[in-house]
C-alpha cells in the first residue's frame, strides 16, 4: 500500500533521525550495515508502524532472527515504544546511556563509521523492497506471489494483517520478453537458460524466483540451477529461504552428490558453531546424504567429506563407522578407502577407534587364541580373561596393540576383497557412463546400450537397493527417454504398487508430459489396480495437453466399454467425429463409432446413418464404403439387398478413382450372382461393369498415345486404388475368393481395413 505525501513525510524524518542514532551508537562496532525500514500501514481507522529492522554484522554471532515474528532483534540496543493515535510500535532506538558509552570512541574508529556510513541505502522504494522479500515465508514456495502475512510481535500484544504490493510490478523491463517464450513452449531449454542469466544478472529476486520456481516444475534434475538459486537468495541474506531451496533441489534429486556437498557446505556456513544443536543438524545431514547417494558409485567425494568431519570434531569411533559402510560398497575409490582405513587404524589406538563392546570381544577373541597357543605351556586357569583387565606391562601392551590393529585390518580385508570383485563386475559399465547428468541433449546409441545392459545386469545380479539406486541414476541422465521409465516401473511391479506408481507419476507429470505410451501404461496399471477414476483422470488430462492422438481417445472409449458405460463410449466417438480437424480424422472415428454400434450395442440402423452421414461428408474415402458393405453383410442379406446396390452404386458412380470403382463393380455382380433375388440386376451389373473395362481401356490407350492425365492425378489414383486392391486383409476372404477365381481376375476385397464379421 503506498504511503500518503503527508505519511512518507513524517515516515522519512523518523527514518533519518533513527538512522542517525544507530550509527552514533553502533561506532564501535565494525563493518555495521542497517537497513531499517517502517510500513505505514492502513488497517480500518487506525495507523500504525510496522518495524521490520535488519542488521549484518561482519561477526555474524551478532545477528539473530526471530523465528515466525516479523522484529529482528538488533543486539546491544534496548528497546523504546513509539506511540501513533493509540498504537505502540516497538522500534530501535538509542538509550541515552548507550550514546554516551560511545561518545568517548578513540579516533581510529571513526574511519571505520564513516565506511558505515557510506553503506547505508538511499533508496526508500529498495529498502521496503527488501523488508517485503525477507518477509516472505519459507514454508512456502520462494517464488509465490506476495501474500498477506500475520504480524506476531513479543512487544505488541495486537496483531495485524500487512498486504504486500505485487511483486511483478518491480520486475525488470525485458522481463516479459524472456519469459513469454518459455510460457509459449515450456519444453524450449535453451530459452529457459536465457531467463534465468537474466533474471542472475539484474539479481531481481521476485522475478528471479518466479523463473526458477517455474524452470524447476519442468526440468527438476538439474542440480546447477537448484544451486545458482539458493545462492541467490543467500546473496540477498535469505538463509531460510536459501535452506528451503536446497531442501527441495534435494527431494527432487536426492541422488545428486554435488548438491548434497553444497548444502552440507551451506549449514557448515550458516550454522551457530556454538550452538550445542548444530553438530547434530551437520551429522544428520551427512547421515541423510550418504543414504539417498552414498550406494552411488560415483559418491567417493561425499564419503570423504564425512569422514574428514569427524575426524576433525575428534570422534574416532564414528569414522571407523563409517569405514566399515563405505568398504562394502562399490565405488570408484574403493582401494583408495581401504588405505586410508589401514592409515586410521594404524595411526589411532584399538580402545579410540572401536566401541567398547567391539574391542572387549577383540581382546577376548585375541586372549583364547594366544591362550590356545600357550596350553601345552600353561596349566589350565579357571578364570579366563574378561578383556578389560588393563596390561601394565609396555611389551605386552604394545604386542597386543599390534596384534588388535593386524586382526582389525585383517577382518576388513575380507570385505575389501568381496567388494574389489563387486566392482571389477561393474567397472565395465561405469566407464561407458560418459554422462551421468540430465541434459536434454539426445545421449548416443551407444550410452543407451551401455544403460540397459547395466540395467540388465544389476537386475540379475544386484540386491533390490542397487538395482532402485541404478534406476535412479539412469532416470536422470536418461529423464526424456521412455523405454527406462516404463522399464523401473515394470521392475518395480514386482516389489511395490506404490513404487510404480510414484514412477510413473514422476515420469508423466514432470518429464514426459508429452508422451503417449507411458500415460497409456500408468492408466492401464491404475486400472489394473482397481483405481477407475484414477485412469480416467490420467487419460482425460493428457488428451487435453496433447490433442489429435487418436490412440488416446479409443483407449479412454475402450476403458468405459470394459466397464459397462457404453453411454459414455459412444458420446467419446460423437465428440471425435465432432471435433475432428479433417474428414478423414471424421471417417476414422465414424467408421470406429459405426463399429461400436453395430458390433456392441446391437444398432445396425444406428450404425448404417453413421456411415452414411460420413459418406456424405467424405466421398472419396473407399474405406467408407467397404465398411458399410461390411456391416449390411453382417445383418440378414434379403433385407438388406437394397442397401448393399445402394451402397454399391454410390461407390461405382461417384468420384473415386477408376481402378477403384471397377473393384467395387466387381463386387456388386459378385453380390448378385451369390445372394440377389433378380436376374435383371445381375444383367444390370455385368453391363455396368463392362462399361467400366471399356473407360479404363480408353484411358490406358490415351497415356500411351501422350494424352495421358497429370502424373500427380495418376499417382494418386494409383496410389488410391491401391489401398484397396491390394490391402492384406485379403486372407481373411481366401475361401471365399478362390470359388470365383474362374471367372473374375480380382479377388473379393471388401474387408481389406477390417476383418469381416461372420454372417
Amino acid at each position: 500500500m503506498w504511503l500518503s505525501g503527508c505519511e512518507l513525510s513524517r515516515f522519512k524524518k523518523k527514518k533519518e533521525l533513527l538512522r542517525k542514532k544507530l550509527v552514533e551508537g553502533m561506532m564501535k562496532k565494525r563493518g555495521l550495515i542497517i537497513l531499517a525500514s517502517l510500513h505505514l500501514i492502513k488497517s480500518g481507522r487506525i495507523h500504525y508502524f510496522s518495524k521490520r529492522l535488519a542488521t549484518v554484522f561482519n561477526d555474524q554471532s551478532y545477528s539473530k532472527e526471530h523465528t515466525g515474528e516479523r522484529a529482528l532483534w538488533l543486539v546491544g540496543l534496548p528497546l523504546k515504544r513509539l506511540f501513533h493515535k493509540g498504537k505502540k510500535v516497538s522500534v530501535a532506538m538509542q538509550s541515552s546511556e548507550h550514546i554516551e558509552d560511545n561518545s568517548n570512541l578513540k579516533s581510529e574508529n571513526m574511519g571505520k563509521d564513516t565506511e558505515a556510513k557510506n553503506e547505508q541505502p538511499a533508496d526508500f522504494s529498495t529498502e521496503i523492497m527488501s523488508v517485503m522479500e525477507m518477509e516472505q515465508s519459507p514454508d512456502n514456495s520462494p517464488a509465490a506471489n506476495s501474500q498477506e502475512e500475520t504480524v506476531q510481535d513479543t512487544e505488541i500484544p495486537d496483531t495485524e494483517t500487512v498486504k504486500t504490493s505485487d511483486p511483478e510490478n518491480s520486475f525488470p523491463a525485458d522481463f516479459d520478453k524472456f519469459w513469454k517464450i518459455v510460457e509459449t513452449n515450456p519444453q524450449d531449454f535453451t530459452g529457459w537458460v536465457y531467463l534465468l542469466q537474466f533474471v542472475e544478472q539484474e539479481n531481481n529476486l521476485p522475478a528471479a524466483r518466479k523463473a526458477f520456481d517455474s524452470f524447476f516444475t519442468h526440468y527438476p534434475y538439474c542440480y546447477g540451477y537448484w544451486k545458482k538459486y539458493a545462492d541467490l537468495e543467500k546473496r540477498h541474506s535469505n538463509m531460510k529461504q536459501s535452506d528451503e531451496v536446497y531442501r527441495r533441489g534435494l527431494q527432487a534429486i536426492p541422488l545428486s552428490v554435488d548438491l548434497w556437498i553444497h548444502y552440507i557446505n551451506f549449514l557448515k556456513e550458516t550454522l551457530d558453531s556454538s550452538d550445542v544443536e548444530t553438530i547434530g543438524t551437520i551429522r544428520g545431514t551427512y547421515e541423510h546424504a550418504v543414504l539417498a547417494a552414498g550406494t552411488d558409485f560415483r559418491s567417493d567425494k561425499l564419503w570423504e567429506m564425512y569422514i574428514n568431519w569427524e575426524n576433525e570434531e575428534g570422534n574416532l569411533r564414528a569414522v571407523t563407522t563409517i569405514f566399515d559402510r563405505i568398504l562394502g560398497i562399490p565405488t570408484q575409490l574403493y582401494s583408495h578407502h581401504f588405505q586410508r582405513f589401514k592409515d586410521h587404524v594404524q595411526n589411532n589406538l584399538p580402545r579410540d577407534i572401536l566401541t567398547t563392546e567391539q574391542f572387549i570381544q577383540l581382546r577376548r577373541e585375541l586372549a583364547s587364541t594366544a591362550n590356545n597357543h600357550n596350553v601345552e605351556d600353561e596349566p589350565p586357569r579357571d578364570n579366563q580373561p574378561s578383556g578389560i583387565e588393563d596390561i601394565t606391562d609396555p611389551a605386552k601392551l604394545i604386542t597386543e596393540i599390534e596384534n588388535m590393529r593386524h586382526r582389525i585390518i585383517e577382518i576388513h580385508q575380507e570385505i575389501f576383497n568381496h567388494n574389489e570383485h563387486e566392482v571389477s563386475k561393474r567397472w565395465t559399465f561405469e566407464e561407458g557412463i560418459k554422462r551421468p547428468y540430465f541434459h536434454v541433449k539426445p545421449l548416443e546409441k551407444t550410452q543407451l546400450k551401455n544403460w540397459k545392459e547395466y540395467l540388465d545386469f544389476e537386475i540379475e545380479n544386484g540386491t533390490h537397493e542397487r538395482v532402485v539406486v541404478l534406476f535412479e541414476r539412469c532416470v536422470i541422465s536418461c529423464a526424456l527417454y521412455e523405454e527406462f521409465w516404463i522399464k523401473y516401473a515394470k521392475y518395480m511391479e514386482n516389489h511395490s504398487i506404490e513404487g510404480v506408481r510414484h514412477v510413473y507419476s514422476r515420469a508423466c507429470t514432470i518429464h514426459l508430459s508429452k508422451k503417449p505410451m507411458v500415460h497409456l501404461l500408468w492408466a492401464a496399471f491404475e486400472e489394473q489396480q482397481g483405481n477407475i477414476n484414477e485412469a480416467r483422470r490420467i487419460l482425460k488430462i493428457f488428451e487435453e495437453n496433447v490433442s489429435g492422438l487418436a490412440m488416446i481417445r479409443l483407449r479412454r472409449v475402450s476403458l468405459e466399454r470394459r466397464h459397462g458405460n457404453m453411454e459414455e463410449a459412444e458420446h467419446l466417438l460423437q465428440e471425435a467425429v465432432k471435433n475432428a480437424k479433417s474428414n478423414y480424422e471424421a471417417s476414422f472415428f465414424a467408421v470406429k463409432l459405426a463399429r461400436h454400434l453395430f458390433k456392441i450395442q446391437k444398432s445396425l440402423p444406428k450404425a448404417r446413418k453413421v456411415l452414411l452421414e460420413a459418406i456424405d461428408r467424405d466421398r472419396d474415402n473407399p474405406k467408407l464404403y467397404l465398411n458399410l458393405l461390411e456391416i449390411e453383410y453382417s445383418g440378414d442379406l434379403k433385407q438388406n439387398e437394397e442397401n448393399i446396390i445402394l451402397c454399391f452404386d454410390s461407390a461405382i458412380n461417384g468420384t473415386l478413382p477408376i481402378k477403384i470403382r471397377i473393384v467395387f463393380s466387381q463386387r456388386k455382380v459378385e453380390f448378385l450372382e451369390d445372394f440377389g433375388l433378380d436376374v435383371n440386376k445381375l444383367l444390370d451389373a455385368y453391363e455396368e461393369h463392362q462399361a467400366l473395362l471399356k473407360e479404363q481401356e480408353c484411358l490406358k490407350r490415351k497415356s500411351e498415345n501422350g494424352c495421358e492425365e497429370p502424373d500427380e492425378k495418376r499417382v494418386h489414383s494409383d496410389d488410391m486404388s491401391g489401398q484397396v486392391a491390394d490391402g492384406d486383409m485379403q486372407a481373411n476372404q481366401a475361401a471365399y475368393n478362390a470359388w470365383y477365381q474362374y471367372n473374375y481376375s480380382n479377388a473379393w476385397n471388401y474387408g481389406q481395413y477390417y476383418q469381416s464379421s461372420s454372417t
